[in-house]
């Protein structure tokens, strides 16, 4: 079967063509220089950019596949959650798509697709398994039993890590995003420097990034510098010990949620999942096997939507053109 999979959840517009399971093409837009001045996301650029870029990122896609629109079979849109007006460009799109080229439609939730993603890779888990999915609107920890049968075990409840990372950047003075700028400042900075809080919430499976990141700005306070003016080698002990707190907390949430479950496979996935630290880390946690899918398929693309899409097909499942977007959509 060949899918063509749509999403515009965020700030990338990415559409990606698979023969099955298989990718024939993955294209993400990346709209980085258009937000990195604001030091995050400003939700009317990426709407307008996913307007203009859409059917061009679309043709590129299919090219790459060396097919044409009469080729596809499906269309798999993400219709949440995100960003609102992203969210309604890419399915209108999708939806207008399947009703001129009678191709079918389906609905798939953005989080789904995160979980999917290592399906795309010549080795993947068994069913059960337990899934962490870290990115920066989400840090959630789910039990999977099979395709489409996921169960909640924890979430964040406030700034997911991927938004933690972002806002201590943006603390720092480093640039958007801010994930891969303190990851490889981290590599040269001392951990042990500073003494940072590691929320870990008496047990719970639930997660909370937001007193971490306003024990950096108080540090940063108390050691008399200015948010965004400060020296490069405190910027490097901060990211190190920031990104140790964080990867601490990620680490034992998957111990003690493989253990409650009695799971001894995990997946990690997400855009953070890209992270280096956190790859080494969680490939050393004995007793567990750990897959994460290659870090082109940890971040948003368009190829886990469309192998999610895929898999729901393959159930029966549809979508008519009432397909509406959710900015808030539960998995």
């Amino acid at each position: 079967m060949i899918v063509l999979g749509i999403d515009t959840s965020c700030d990338d517009t990415s559409v990606a063509v698979l023969e099955d399971r298989k990718i024939l093409s993955n294209v993400v837009s990346s709209q980085i220089k258009f937000h990195s001045k604001y030091g995050g996301i400003v939700p009317e650029i990426a709407s307008r950019k996913h307007i203009e870029w859409i059917w061009d990122v679309t043709e590129k896609a299919i090219n790459e596949a060396n097919l044409t629109m009469k080729d596809i079979e499906l269309i798999a849109v993400c219709h949440g959650p995100g960003l609102i007006g992203s969210l309604l460009v890419g399915l209108c799109f999708a939806k207008a798509l399947s009703y001129a080229s009678r191709k079918s439609l389906i609905g798939v939730n953005h989080l789904e697709g995160h979980i999917q993603a290592i399906f795309l890779e010549k080795l993947y888990p068994d069913f059960p398994f337990l899934t962490l999915i870290v990115s920066g609107g989400h840090t959630s920890l789910y039990r999977v039993d099979d395709f489409g049968k996921y169960k909640e075990l924890g979430r964040t409840r406030d700034d997911a890590a991927g938004e933690a990372y972002d806002k201590v950047a943006k603390m720092l003075g480093v640039g958007y995003p801010g994930g891969p700028v303190i990851d490889s400042m981290a590599n040269e900075g001392n951990p042990e420097k500073f003494n940072l809080p590691r929320p870990y919430l008496h047990g719970s499976l639930d997660f909370s990034f937001s007193g971490l990141k306003t024990a950096v700005k108080l540090l940063l306070k108390n050691l008399g510098y200015e948010e965004g003016k400060v020296p490069d080698d405190v910027k490097k002990d901060i990211s190190a010990a920031f990104q140790c707190c964080v990867i601490d907390v990620l680490i034992e949430k998957i111990k003690w949620a493989a253990s409650m479950e009695k799971l001894k496979r995990v997946v990690i996935t997400g855009g953070v999942a890209a992270n280096s630290e956190l790859r080494k880390r969680a490939k050393m946690i004995e007793g567990l096997e750990i897959y994460l899918p290659s870090k082109s398929l940890c971040t948003d693309n368009a190829a886990m939507i469309a192998v999610a899409g895929y898999h729901r097909f393959l159930r029966g499942e549809k979508s008519d053109l009432y397909l509406n977007a959710r900015a808030y959509l539960p998995l």
